[in-house]
């Protein structure tokens, strides 16, 4: 049996502590108890288009569908399927930060299901072939793709997919914008040109450098005994020696020091606005817990305050939508304001959008408001960890993204004990519509006029 550094730690809402082991390699296995017969099993890998540059640019999202296309032990298919007959949900996402992979499905009779879900994703993650057959050949974009197409055109029609859609397209001109050098500027998809000629050398390469000991921790949610099952969770991720890679530190982007305007035209009827700020990283718990509540105040749902304002009782604007996101990521986060709106309305779009956020700066809000997104988040909180596969999922993000685990109970306490100044405080500090950068897309024919 191997070393293993087990520590506990409480978890709001579960009636256990979580148990985590910290592998010598680095791997960490995480456990969260839940009753009931479904179990969540899932890998987070410390990789995504973070890790990208110009010439590889989506390789993250691509090798995230090619993992699933066999390992020496079974044939492409042969997971999916097996796993499905017995009721699983089997997916995976690639995000700017993390890839992640993830089974649910129920345990089985003496935990049978999850012993055999355990062996295939491991297998998965240790063991991709990435067989030449499946990705397809490298081609050329702006000539005749081949007839027989495989894994790489599926995901070059799905960026041509995400071209078509108008809040994509106004996201990627701000995103990119946004930041001078980090690699969150780029697309996580990537683009049709790179995804057509990176060859199987170039994925293989990129998942020997990033899926290593280190970068991965499994997590695994059900009605399980950790001690029971820890050495064959270990037995299953067998690394062989595989080295550790350690990315470089990256500075983060500044905030824009003057308001950026870029506009862009489309085959559209409506046109879309959307401002952008560059927030803090995703372990400042205090000042994404204090985006959250900006964004429910100023955005979120027909009882905001955009939406009150701008749409409700002055439907003669123009506006049709509006709302707020706010983003966290490892190394800054993003805080949103988009409106979709009638182009002949264009001329008073920036007038009524920063004439709200001006509001908000200069006058904060009230005590309603702040108590009731605070109570908002505790309930999402709360719901969070209702299933298997939310729980899995929190603990993933805090995990990879705030890089430590620890930090869903500081999310708890401070949500408890933030006050008023101090969202106000987060306010004057990013929201100046002076430092804003913003996007616009209106339709061929029309022209904008800036605010």
């Amino acid at each position: 049996m191997e070393n293993l550094k087990k520590t506990y730690m409480e978890y709001p809402f579960l009636t256990r502590p979580l148990t985590i082991y910290e592998r010598e390699n680095g791997h960490k296995i995480i456990f969260g108890y839940k009753k009931g017969g479904l179990v969540n099993v899932s890998t987070w890998v410390k990789t995504g288009s973070i890790n990208e540059n110009d010439k590889n640019n989506g390789v993250s999202h691509f090798l995230e569908h090619l993992m699933f296309k066999g390992t020496t032990e079974n044939k492409a298919g042969y997971f999916d399927r097996t796993l499905e007959r017995k009721g699983a949900i089997v997916n995976a996402a690639t995000w700017k930060d993390y890839t992640f992979y993830y089974v649910t499905i129920p345990k089985g009779e003496n935990n049978e299901n999850f012993y055999e879900t355990l062996h295939l994703h491991a297998d998965m993650m240790l063991d991709p072939v990435i067989p030449d057959d499946e990705i397809g050949a490298v081609f050329d974009i702006n000539a005749q793709p081949p007839a027989v197409k495989r894994e790489r055109h599926v995901v070059i029609e799905e960026i041509g997919m995400r071209k078509d859609q108008p809040w994509t397209k106004v996201y990627n001109l701000l995103n990119k914008n946004m930041y001078q050098n980090h690699p969150y500027k780029r697309d996580v998809i990537g683009t049709e040109e790179i995804i057509s000629q990176i060859t199987r050398e170039e994925v293989l390469n990129y998942y020997k450098t990033h899926y290593t000991p280190n970068a991965m921790t499994t997590i695994i949610v059900g009605e399980l005994e950790p001690d029971e099952i820890i050495n064959k969770v270990c037995e299953e991720f067998d690394f062989k020696g595989r080295e550790n890679y350690y990315p470089p530190q990256r500075e983060y982007d500044k905030p824009c020091d003057e308001k950026k305007v870029y506009e862009m035209f489309g085959q559209v009827e409506t046109s879309i606005i959307m401002y952008g700020w560059l927030t803090a990283p995703a372990d400042d718990i205090k000042t994404v817990i204090a985006f959250d509540i900006i964004s429910i105040i100023l955005g979120e749902g027909q009882s905001s305050r955009l939406y009150q304002n701008l749409v409700e009782k002055n439907p003669q604007e123009g506006i049709i939508s509006v709302e707020t996101s706010s983003y966290s990521f490892k190394d800054g986060g993003n805080f949103f304001v988009q409106a979709v709106f009638y182009p002949e309305k264009k001329d008073n779009i920036f007038k009524l959008l920063e004439n709200e956020i001006n509001n908000l700066i200069c006058n904060g809000f009230t005590d309603a408001e702040f108590k009731k997104a605070v109570k908002k988040l505790k309930v999402r909180f709360a719901q969070e960890t209702e299933t298997v596969s939310e729980i899995a999922e929190t603990i993933g993000y805090y995990s990879t993204v705030c890089k430590d685990v620890s930090k869903i109970n500081e999310y708890y306490k401070v949500l408890n004990s933030i006050s008023k100044d101090d969202v106000f405080e987060v306010i004057k500090n990013y929201l100046s519509v002076n430092k804003s950068t913003v996007a616009i897309l209106m339709p061929e024919e029309k022209q904008i006029q800036r605010g």
